[in-house]
């Protein structure tokens, strides 16, 4: 196939179009900064400039193509107020852009790349694909733990509406938390500190994630354009963990004791009048507010039984994945 892909320099979308490549597809991914996609085009990808700004624009640039993997959004947690608007563009105008580029295209095939943040704090239950948000019959409405899952929320909504009522032939993936070599997401920033002896108390110790090597969520996402059903979702995520859990997964690939306390949330609380001067000395986003709604006592838990019997997905165990991670960044020995 030659496939039309978005965000492809980003951490999951190189992954994606080394993955794609190698089963001998053409891919053409949009840049915006073509100094970041050296390594994509030394792949052998073709890369055209430009954003998701316009509709008509990447229209034009999509034609022909006989698929689009939708993967381009702004993943940040803890961001400044003022930065709000940034992700509302690129995730949610940004998504309403491209797929309606698609039908406008005639683009027979479409993924779209969604998130298990979608669902919200589960509460430590653990999503399917039918999971109903609990906050959607509440009188107050719904209610975010962060701008990120707001907008990637509101982009799920758009590529649902236009399969049901514009007949968009989109197959929306889900994934959980992902994670492998040259992670720069706050999980990767943790188990950095806990390595380099950083964390003296674990932050967050009870916040639930799902846990996924970035490898396999490029492969989940070659499954799904394959043999994925128009208008179904999937999950993809290996399994579900808290922060502790996997920081002592770590420890013991690596031969390092994880502290025995846990940071009292009490405390980073106190400190978000001065975020952006704590959040730098400690390595995390200058908005703690955010930070903390997010992960203070969230669970984003989501079981990918689905994918894995109509897909056929077959994710890696999460230590396994986490040792090559760590031999692949030369914190352990190979």
């Amino acid at each position: 196939m030659k496939i039309f892909m978005t965000g492809a320099t980003g951490f999951i979308g190189g992954s994606t179009a080394r993955h794609l490549l190698e089963q001998g597809h053409q891919v053409t991914c949009l840049v915006r900064d073509r100094s970041k996609a050296g390594d994509l085009e030394a792949l052998g990808c073709e890369l055209v400039d430009g954003d998701l700004s316009s509709c008509p624009r990447l229209a034009e640039q999509m034609s022909g193509h006989d698929a689009l993997v939708h993967n381009a959004a702004l993943y940040e947690v803890g961001i400044p107020k003022d930065r709000a608007p940034v992700l509302r563009k690129a995730n949610v105008e940004g998504t309403a852009n491209t797929l309606e580029a698609a039908l406008e295209a005639g683009i027979p095939r479409v993924l779209y790349v969604s998130t298990c943040a979608v669902f919200g704090n589960t509460h430590r239950e653990v999503a399917t694909e039918a999971f109903r948000r609990p906050d959607l019959d509440s009188p107050g409405g719904l209610e975010f733990t962060s701008v990120y899952e707001e907008t990637k929320y509101e982009a799920h909504q758009i590529a649902l509406n236009l399969i049901k009522t514009r007949g968009l032939p989109c197959v929306i993936v889900q994934p959980g938390g992902v994670y492998g070599p040259d992670d720069h997401s706050e999980l990767g920033s943790t188990i950095h500190q806990f390595l380099d002896g950083k964390l003296p108390m674990v932050p967050f110790a009870e916040f639930g994630t799902g846990l996924t090597h970035v490898d396999d969520i490029a492969a989940g996402f070659a499954l799904a354009l394959d043999k994925g059903e128009v208008g179904e979702c999937y999950i993809l995520n290996q399994d579900n963990y808290t922060m502790r859990q996997i920081l002592e997964m770590v420890g013991e690939i690596a031969d390092r004791k994880v502290p025995k306390r846990n940071m009292p949330t009490a405390v980073l609380k106190a400190l978000r009048p001065v975020g952006p001067l704590v959040g730098k000395l400690m390595g995390q986003p200058p908005n703690l507010a955010e930070l903390i709604s997010s992960v203070d006592g969230v669970t984003f838990w989501a079981d990918a039984g689905k994918a894995r019997r109509e897909l056929g997905w077959r994710p890696r165990e999460a230590k396994a994945g986490l040792r090559h991670t760590l031999e692949a960044e030369g914190l352990i020995p190979a």
